[in-house]
């Protein structure tokens, strides 16, 4: 057999880490836009990975993002659906379909480096629906852009699907937006404690989980939404209980005042001392800011420690040499730079 659960003892009582991979951790700028590239990216940031999972200390279960990709699949269906040949594919769908393809993905490189490595751990994919509210907030003011840019003319015409546009800022045209809900309950969470706990590294909450809301006897519909998926991550590492939530982005560490003159790097943080510099504006919204949110949840739900770096600093970060670290408290409340 290629691979088989592990079952020392010290793993089984040890904490999950939990790790959210950012988008470029999939596909970065100058990357050529076709699925074999990202396999290829994919495969370099497991080798950053490997370290870690081979040392057998900490058991893992990754998370990742899915922007461009759930991008991709609505452009396809809507140019279907303009063709008159099938009907547009509905967001929870489309964000399944992401969670299958990439989880495969992940999922296969890890496996093969695994392999390589000598290394007999099995991986396996959980297709991860979240509870959201269906009178959350966001559904009445949606926010989260998505898929393509359209020209003025076609926005009436789109909003007879129910769409709700808005005009782009930097003038490239309309832009579908919808709700970016919180998530409430990670709904596979059991299952995956279960494979956890039997060795089974496990992929997981991508591109935030599937949308979904409940009725009052308990049933459960896809929603028109998309989750946060460094939110949802911080969820899912609270409720495993996890040891370190680790969020990998395209910076080393965290910075106030980013790509500013007097720019200052963060090493170990606060979470209420990162919570008052975020409300100062430091992080943008569509960039650092849900990562800094999401890291501050987890801290706040009991989380000891969470870190956000690089996929190239993660392994030095978990030994505290690299990153930005945020816990409770520090004994001085002070931001080491």
């Amino acid at each position: 057999m290629r691979s088989e659960a592990i079952n020392d003892e010290a793993a089984e009582d040890s904490a999950p880490l939990v790790v959210a991979l950012g988008g470029n951790a999939i596909s970065r700028a100058g990357d050529k836009p076709s699925v074999a590239a990202q396999f290829e990216r994919m495969r370099a940031t497991v080798d950053h990975l490997l370290p870690v999972i081979a040392s057998g200390d900490r058991r893992m279960v990754i998370t990742h993002g899915n922007g461009p990709q759930v991008g991709n699949i609505l452009l396809r269906s809507d140019l279907a659906a303009e063709a008159g040949e099938l009907p547009r594919l509905p967001i929870d769908s489309a964000v399944a379909d992401t969670q299958g393809a990439m989880g495969y993905m992940i999922q296969q490189c890890l496996a093969n480096a695994l392999w390589e490595s000598g290394i007999q751990i099995p991986v396996a994919t959980v297709i991860t629906q979240v509870l959201v509210d269906d009178d959350d907030p966001a559904f009445d003011d949606p926010t989260k852009p998505i898929g393509r840019f359209y020209p003025q003319e076609e926005v009436s015409e789109l909003r007879k699907h129910g769409w709700a546009m808005k005009k782009d800022t930097q003038g490239r045209g309309w832009r579908r937006v919808i709700a970016s809900p919180q998530p409430r309950e990670i709904l596979e969470q059991p299952v995956i404690e279960e494979l956890v706990r039997a060795g089974v590294l496990v992929i997981a909450c991508g591109g935030g989980g599937i949308p979904v809301v409940s009725d009052t006897s308990g049933a459960l519909k896809g929603a028109e939404a998309v989750i946060d998926k460094d939110s949802a991550s911080a969820l899912l590492a609270s409720g495993l209980g996890a040891s370190t939530f680790a969020v990998l982005t395209e910076v080393d560490r965290v910075s106030l005042r980013f790509g500013k003159p007097d720019e200052e790097a963060l090493d170990e943080v606060s979470a209420a001392s990162l919570g008052h510099f975020d409300s100062e504006g430091h992080f943008p919204p569509g960039s650092m800011g849900p990562k800094v949110r999401a890291v501050i949840s987890f801290i706040e739900g009991g989380g000891k420690r969470a870190i956000i770096t690089s996929p190239e600093c993660f392994e030095k970060a978990l030994a505290g040499r690299a990153g930005t670290h945020v816990v409770d408290e520090i004994s001085d409340d002070s931001v080491d730079a």
